[in-house]
């Protein structure tokens, strides 16, 4: 079993081949081809959905490099060509919404349906079932607290096309001396690594969350949907396609680590040592954006740390700063979404988007929402553009009798706004989500 795992793992990259690509000193003749093999497949499916959509040629994205001439803006009197959002509580008919009812029953299911059919696709109306395996349970010690460690494997369904085999890759740790089940937070992981003993004088944010009695889990989204455009036939969205390349409207990559979030949870329902009531969920960078798709679908997460997360995630989409649109409709990473998302890179604007990124944080309304990013060197995912998304969707946390981040202005770095129920902080420091970390707890703790 442990061998299936490993080769599971290994043929799907662990992340993607983009991050493959960064470590030219350490590739082998093998990965290269396996890279190159990737990026002609992913520009062979980037071409098809053109074709589907009738888009001929789609505008290019902005560099990171600021001697590109094509160089991602960070002028922040340049940053907002369409300053006007769509409104979150008004329906499509013009109308005011005026009661909670109306929100949930009518407002709340427009947003979603533009979200499914333009931003982030389709999940099948039916998904398989997940079968959850504990592969090994463990005694260990995670700096000096003893823990219980649970390496798990979700076995997918896969009756309907046999040819294609889907697991999820899970560990769960919780205090190993709990009298009762514990809190937890779901991390969306780049690596499974149950025990990180940290070699500074920091405690880890496992470390962290075990010092407050709570468990931690982490999920490996790339073993059920890998991160290029070349897998989309393949794991969970390929075996509900039976194979085949998608149709405009169905899900993308987040959308599909969003619900196997939604299959993890599955599991803590029915395991003793986990509250289920009380599991959040964390992202950093791709996954932070995933990790805001599964709250904002998901209802029974409690809350949520998203960090980073940018374009496609937090940020405005409507915003001229760092990475925008036409970055992520590019074959090396639209993948993530529904291909009618790339429409708003060709013959489409931003501003002909039917809803942003505030409302995205409002689907998760009234459940609490922490954004965090780094200062220094993440300005590529917009800080100020997912603090404006957060201040946006505060009018329906407070609509809802909750409260929002109770300002409009954006603070400046290292100021903490956890007051309310939306939360906010930008660490001095690069693109890193263990900078706040501390502040998320503190924010947790309200509700945990």
């Amino acid at each position: 079993m442990m061998d299936r795992m490993k080769n599971h793992f290994l043929l799907l990259l662990c992340i993607s081949w983009l991050s493959v690509e960064a470590q030219n000193s350490t590739r082998t003749p093998e990965q290269d081809s396996l890279i190159a093999r990737t990026r002609r497949e992913s520009q062979a499916d980037h071409r098809k959905m053109l074709d589907l959509l009738g888009i001929t040629e789609l505008r290019p994205g902005v560099s990171n490099k600021a001697s590109a001439p094509n160089a991602a803006n960070y002028d922040e009197s340049k940053a907002n060509p369409f300053p006007k959002l769509p409104a979150a509580l008004t329906l499509k008919n013009g109308k005011k919404v005026t009661t909670a009812q109306q929100w949930w029953n009518q407002r709340r299911p427009e947003i979603v349906e533009d979200f499914d059919r333009e931003i982030y696709g389709r999940v099948p109306a039916r998904t398989p079932e997940v079968k959850w395996e504990v592969i090994s349970v463990t005694d260990s010690v995670n700096g000096t607290f003893p823990v219980k460690i649970k390496r798990l494997l979700g076995h997918v369904d896969n009756a309907s096309y046999p040819a294609i085999s889907v697991d999820l890759q899970m560990i769960v740790a919780t205090p190993a001396q709990a009298s009762q089940p514990v809190p937890l937070m779901l991390e969306l992981a780049y690596a499974l690594a149950p025990v990180l003993n940290s070699d500074s004088h920091e405690p880890t944010w496992q470390q962290q969350l075990l010092a407050q009695g709570w468990g931690y889990a982490q999920l490996l989204p790339t073993s059920f949907q890998a991160d290029n455009g070349a897998g989309l036939t393949r794991g969970i969205i390929g075996l509900m396609n039976k194979g085949q390349s998608r149709q405009p409207e169905d899900w993308g990559t987040l959308r599909a680590w969003a619900w196997g979030a939604g299959r993890a949870l599955d599991y803590f329902e029915k395991d003793k040592d986990v509250d289920a009531k009380r599991v959040g969920i964390e992202g950093h960078s791709r996954f932070g954006k995933a990790a805001l798709v599964a709250m904002a679908y998901d209802p029974r997460f409690a809350v949520a740390y998203i960090s980073s997360s940018g374009e496609g995630g937090a940020k405005l989409h409507r915003r001229n700063y760092g990475e925008v649109v036409e970055n992520v409709a590019a074959s090396n990473l639209y993948h993530w979404m529904a291909g009618n998302f790339l429409k708003y890179a060709g013959p489409l604007g931003w501003n002909d988007l039917p809803v942003d990124s505030h409302e995205l944080i409002a689907l998760c309304a009234p459940r609490p929402v922490f954004i965090g990013s780094g200062d220094e060197g993440d300005s590529w995912v917009d800080a100020q553009g997912m603090f404006m998304a957060a201040a946006a969707a505060g009018e329906v946390y407070e609509f809802l009798g909750k409260k929002g981040l109770g300002t409009n202005t954006f603070p400046s770095v290292e100021t903490t706004l956890i007051s309310g129920d939306l939360g906010f902080r930008q660490h001095a420091g690069g693109h890193t989500a263990a900078p706040n970390w501390p502040t998320f707890i503190q924010f947790a703790k309200k509700y945990f």
